[in-house]
């Protein structure tokens, strides 16, 4: 028998835009507890987005990057007597930011020679545009999900 499903903590907003979603995208962001190091190049890396992009507000920057790499499907392994086949299905709005600003970390931890948060602010401008690497691996989940819509009724 499974245990009860653990409970889900809320994060307090974070000290400079007061948002929650950016307060978890920090803490994604951390290394080894050091917190404010993190604070420092989120915040840096989104001024710096948003000098590029001409957008003047920065959380609305944030959001929409976010919101164009957010898979609405996923891959799902489900055995079936012996055979192990991966089953599309939809994502819930919270799993799906906290997997879009995962491949958004990814992508910008994964390029090479520069500070990280240029490496994070490239990131985001190819997210609010629309490309870049966590754009691309969303479009592959998206591809994966539609090449295994036929084993979509394997879902429960």
């Amino acid at each position: 028998m499974r245990r009860r499903r653990a409970q889900k903590r809320e994060v307090l907003p974070d000290p400079r835009f007061n948002n929650k979603t950016l307060s978890k995208f920090v803490n994604i962001m951390m290394w080894c507890g050091k917190k404010s190091t993190a604070e420092g190049i989120v915040y840096k890396a989104i001024d710096k987005a948003c000098a590029k992009t001409n957008e003047k507000d920065p959380l609305r920057l944030f959001q929409k990057a976010v919101d164009n790499v957010r898979p609405l499907l996923e891959l799902k392994p489900r055995r079936v007597g012996g055979a192990t086949y991966q089953v599309p299905i939809e994502v819930k709005s919270d799993r799906g930011v906290s997997i879009a600003m995962r491949w958004i970390r990814n992508a910008a931890r994964q390029k090479k020679g520069q500070a990280m948060e240029d490496k994070l602010a490239d990131e985001l401008v190819l997210a609010y545009k629309g490309e870049g690497s966590a754009m691309k691996k969303r479009e592959e989940t998206h591809k994966m999900a539609e090449a295994n819509k036929a084993f979509a009724h394997f879902r429960w």
